[in-house]
Order: structure tokens, then sequence, then C-alpha cells
């Protein structure tokens, strides 16, 4: 079954939940990208190639998309290409890595109206080590820091993207915080750059997330595993896409959009969506004790069998949020723009010196050639004092 005719059933719509204000706020992006030059950092992942798919709607003066995949850029292109969509004459891609000397080179031979980063790491499980803990904020902080000076000599830049986390409000964990790290980066620079954001609820079955595994299990004929005790809000791809672009070309310099959920009624765990997800594929749930009971009961299952194996447990590993929130309650927040989506006027922010230090202390420790995950972590405490990393010793890739 596509994945487009199982939303509506595990999400409950039939229709982007964006839709009125889509509408509301259609004239207001099309002016801002009328003849338009737009480049789109990331633009070949779940999220990147969505928004490209809505921003290539308008009519823009040209449009580059930029990515480290180039197997996953080209796809882009065709369903580009193959697609009821017009293209402008100075379409163009770019393979490459954004925090790169060859970015630095690219924006200084083109200019730009807008630039948007969809560039990022987003697992938890990127923390477990020093050495991908590194390439985390090398990716979603220090590039990002690189990108800004290098966009400092853009003439015509109206506004820079990059999209941020739920997750990075009160962190609980280092993926977290990179993105709040993030955030006060382009804050930093927000009196000659500017800036919006976008912070997300879960992208449903966006690849590398939970719910695309389930997919994956299933064709591979593999148990479920899923926490039963962590609750998250989700959206569709075109819904993240339609978030991004009304932050990028109707919000204002420094404020960052996020979907206006209800907590009582628009929080799921992810065991409810795993039974919902096998249910529209013809299965039962047949909830096991262990990981190991759930292999056993896969490996017993007969052609024809309608109860899926799924083992659900509480949540162990470390960094783990129970609950999502969009806005720290020291933020100031407009809840009234938009009929769904949320405003943070006033987002966090404790000074360019802390980001300095903080930076300075990733830059000295990849400088020497060794470091350990508490350096690391004492750097982003210093950009991010109000994280809350607890460790436990368990990483996600201890589970199924």
């Amino acid at each position: 079954m596509h994945i487009n005719d199982i939303l509506p059933t595990v999400l409950g719509r039939s229709q982007s939940f964006l839709y009125v204000d889509m509408e509301c706020s259609c004239k207001n992006v099309s002016e801002s990208l009328s003849n338009a030059r737009v480049l789109v950092i990331g633009a070949a992942g779940s999220i990147g190639s969505a928004f490209v798919t809505e921003l290539a709607k308008f009519g823009l003066g040209g449009l580059h998309l930029l990515d480290i995949s180039e197997n996953n850029l080209v796809e882009v292109v065709r369903q580009l290409r193959s697609g009821a969509i017009s293209l402008p004459e100075d379409f163009r891609t770019y393979a490459i890595d954004f925090s790169t000397l060859e970015m630095q080179v690219l924006l200084k031979m083109e200019q730009y109206d807008y630039v948007l980063n969809f560039s990022a790491l987003k697992h938890v499980r990127s923390e477990r080590d020093p050495y991908t803990l590194m390439r985390l904020l090398e990716v979603n902080v220090a590039g990002n820091a690189r990108l800004l000076d290098a966009l400092s000599q853009q003439k015509h830049l109206k506004r820079v993207f990059s999209v941020s986390s739920d997750k990075a409000v009160r962190p609980a964990n280092l993926m977290g915080a990179s993105k709040a790290f993030m955030e006060r980066i382009y804050l930093s620079h927000a009196d000659k750059i500017s800036f919006s954001s976008a912070r997300f609820a879960n992208v449903a079955f966006s690849d590398g997330s939970l719910l695309h595994s389930f997919r994956n299990r299933l064709e591979k004929r593999q148990p479920l595993s899923a926490p039963s005790d962590v609750l998250r809000y989700f959206i569709t791809h075109e819904e993240a896409g339609q978030l991004c672009l009304l932050s990028c070309f109707t919000g204002n310099n420094r404020e960052i959009f996020f979907p206006q959920f209800r907590p009582d009624k628009d929080m799921m765990s992810f065991a409810e969506i795993a039974r919902i997800f096998l249910e529209t594929n013809g299965y039962e749930v047949l909830e096991c004790d262990s990981d190991y009971e759930a292999l056993a009961k896969m490996a017993e299952m007969k052609s024809g069998d309608r109860h899926w194996p799924c083992y659900f447990s509480g949540s162990d590993t470390s960094g783990e949020k129970m609950y999502e929130e969009f806005n720290d309650p020291s933020e100031s927040v407009d809840l009234e723009r938009f009929s769904t989506v949320g405003v943070v006027t006033h987002p966090v922010y404790h000074g360019k010196e802390i980001l300095d230090e903080a930076l300075t202390m990733i830059k000295s420790c990849r400088a020497r050639g060794s470091w350990t995950k508490k350096d690391l972590v004492a750097a982003v405490h210093t950009a991010v004092p109000e994280m809350n990393h607890v460790e436990t010793g368990k990483n996600l890739d201890q589970k199924m």
C-alpha cells in the first residue's frame, strides 16, 4: 500500500492541516517568490525534497538545488521533470557539501534572494560516541556558522532559513541542543542577515524515522519494535514543506514557526501508530514481551498468518524526551496570526559571547585532533545552558 493511502488513516486527516493558512498566504508567498533566485541546501532529503516540490509551484527566476547525495539529488530532478511542474530556465543542481570550500566559491559566483538550509543530522543516536557527536556539531552548528560567514557577501539576500526541531526546546539530548545552538547562531547574525526557521513535529514516514522503519520491517518480514510511553505529534511531508514556505516567505526576522497542535488530542504514541499501520496492511498486532520473543514468533510465522509480532517497551535510552513542546515558556509567542501555525516572535537567546566561546571549544577539539564526549557536552552546555541531558548508558543502536 502506498504511503499516501496510509497517511489519512494514521494521522486522522485527509488534507493538509495547513490548508487554510496556505490559501490565505498564497498571494504573499507568490509575490515574494516572483522572479526570485532561490538556493535550497539539503534539497534531496525527505523534508528538503518536499519543500522543493511546494516551492517549484511558484514563478521563480532561478532554482538551484544542493545536496551531498548524488543519487537522491538525481531522483529529485527526475521527480520534478516527470511531474506537472514548470521549472525555471535557470535550474541547476550541485552535489556538494554545504560546509566546504566549494560552497564558499559557489556563493562568490552566484547571487541569491533566498537561501534555505535543510541539511542536518537529526537522530538522537548520533550522540552515542565522541566521533559521531563531533560530526553532528560540525553539520548542525559549525557548518551553519561558516555558511553565514559566506552569505555575508551576498548583495541581494532577503532571507536565510534553516530548519530546526521541537527537540530544540528545553532539550533533553545533544541532538536537540545542537538545533537550539543552530537557532542561536543564526540569531547572532540576524542584525545583518534576516533569518527565520521552523520547529517540526515528526515527519511521518520520513527517511530514517521509526515509522519509515515500519515499512521496511513489513517488506523484510521482520518484527516491529517501538516505545510504548513516548508521545509525539506527526505531520506529512507536504505539511513540512508548507510550514517552511510560510516561515521563510511570510515570517519576520528572528521568527520561528511551529504547528499548533492540541496535546490532549493530537499526540500519538509510536505503539498506537504501529497498530494502525499494521491494520491498514491487513494485520493485527501480536504483542510480545521481549525482542527475543518477537524474533522467535516471526520465525514461526506462516504464509497467510495475519498476526504480526511486535515488541512495545518503555523508553530507557539516553536523551529521550517523553513528549513534545514547540516553545520555551520564556519565549514570546503569537498564536493569533495563523489558524494552525504558532510563531515564536522572541526566541531564547543568551548573547553572541557564549556562542563564540562554545564554537571556540569545538574548534579547539578539532584542531588538536582528539576529544572526549565530555569535552563536546561542555561546549554544547555553554551555548545551551538549559539542556538537561541524562546519560542512561543505553542507546538506540542497542534496540531493534
